[in-house]
């Protein structure tokens, strides 16, 4: 650690930061019915932070969010010290005491975000399930250019919009941070689980009939353990998952195509076209050809 004389709290090259004045923070912020439920209070970017440190006895009234771009740093947080380096990223709880700061030989450059909201402790703690608070972004792209649109925002002012937009896009950055570009399906980068094989094998076998012994062996799982698996991340069955996928892909047959109803079911893979209908009907609430009537006004 570095000496009391050399520590210091902010004052960096390049550094930006905003604090958004806390009376408007509670007047159109926290009192929104849309923000409410996240939004930002501090945000800032310390290139190359030297000496940098903070210490708070009684934590913070915020959630703190710190990714390290590059260097490295440390952070103590209940009593466990981590271990910062470039690609790191940790989530600070409200009211958690806490120390963090930068090596003195490769002092970090960090993105910091302070936030509330009634929603925020739950998010905080599903990042915690994910991560135990600290976790490494692979592909970072999307987390830098979210902060730099949420920075730029706040920037031009506190406007109804201005903070209306930025506060909305801090749902989406958080989530670069909670899925890890999981879900980054514009790059074709993605971390894919047991489920998520399973759904994209699905999905390029929507034509046909599946088994679940199929299903499951496309994973090397017995269907019961499989079936266990699945329903406990998605909250249906392999087969409810499936017939969903059927349905949603019957939709846009007949949203966007002349096909007859027999016709739409035999590219499901269904021979039966009234046990189609049955099942269309019971998914979406209403038969294929109401649905195609009303959609098509």
């Amino acid at each position: 650690m570095a000496t009391e004389i050399t520590k210091k709290r902010e004052g960096f090259q390049g550094q930006k930061a905003i604090v958004i004045p806390r009376q408007i923070v509670n007047a159109k912020c926290a009192k929104n019915e849309v923000t409410g439920n996240l939004y930002v209070t501090d945000i800032g970017y310390y290139p190359k932070a030297k000496f940098h440190y903070r210490e708070r006895p009684h934590g913070a009234d915020q959630h703190i969010l710190i990714y390290c771009y590059e260097g490295q740093g440390r952070v103590l947080l209940k009593k466990t010290e981590y271990a910062i380096e470039a690609g790191d990223f940790i989530v600070i709880p409200a009211k958690t005491p806490h120390i963090y700061e930068a090596n003195d030989k490769n002092p970090w450059t960090i993105y910091w975000v302070h936030f509330k909201g009634t929603a925020s402790a739950q998010l905080v703690s599903l990042i915690e399930k994910q991560t135990r608070l600290k976790g490494f972004i692979q592909h970072n792209e999307k987390s830098i250019e979210l902060f730099d649109e949420i920075y730029g925002q706040l920037e031009r002012g506190y406007s109804n919009d201005n903070l209306m937009y930025a506060n909305m896009c801090m749902w989406h950055f958080l989530t670069t941070f909670l899925y890890n570009g999981k879900y980054d399906t514009l790059s074709g980068q993605r971390n894919k689980d047991t489920c998520d094989i399973v759904i994209d094998y699905l999905s390029n076998n929507i034509s046909k009939v599946l088994t679940l012994g199929e299903i499951s062996g496309e994973v090397n799982l017995s269907p019961s353990h499989f079936s266990f698996l699945f329903k406990k991340k998605t909250g249906f069955s392999p087969i409810e998952y499936f017939n969903h996928l059927k349905v949603q892909k019957a939709c846009q047959y007949l949203l966007f195509t002349n096909l007859r109803i027999k016709e739409i079911s035999l590219e499901l893979g269904i021979e039966d076209q009234y046990y189609f209908s049955r099942l269309f009907t019971k998914i979406m609430g209403i038969a294929p050809n109401e649905y195609r009537e009303r959609r098509s006004h």
